[in-house]
């Protein structure tokens, strides 16, 4: 997948990762810009939890919307 492809799959995923994560702001998704790090790390900062169930339940998420970065 080139940067072309990712952007536009971020574009379509965004909002489905709005609707999981609803703590997640606008703002925070312009940070994320579809990088999984970046996500892991907001989903940590807004709802209190450890690196390890964040990127838990971003797995999971990305099984489930057959998403990848």
């Amino acid at each position: 997948m080139n940067k072309d492809q990712a952007d536009g799959s971020w574009k379509q995923f965004k909002g489905k990762v709005k609707e999981q994560w609803g703590k997640l702001t606008d703002d925070d998704l312009a940070v994320i810009e579809g990088k999984r790090e970046q996500l892991v790390g907001k989903i940590q900062e807004r709802y209190g939890y450890q690196k390890e169930a964040a990127e838990k339940e971003v797995k999971s998420w990305e099984d489930h919307n057959k998403y990848r970065w």
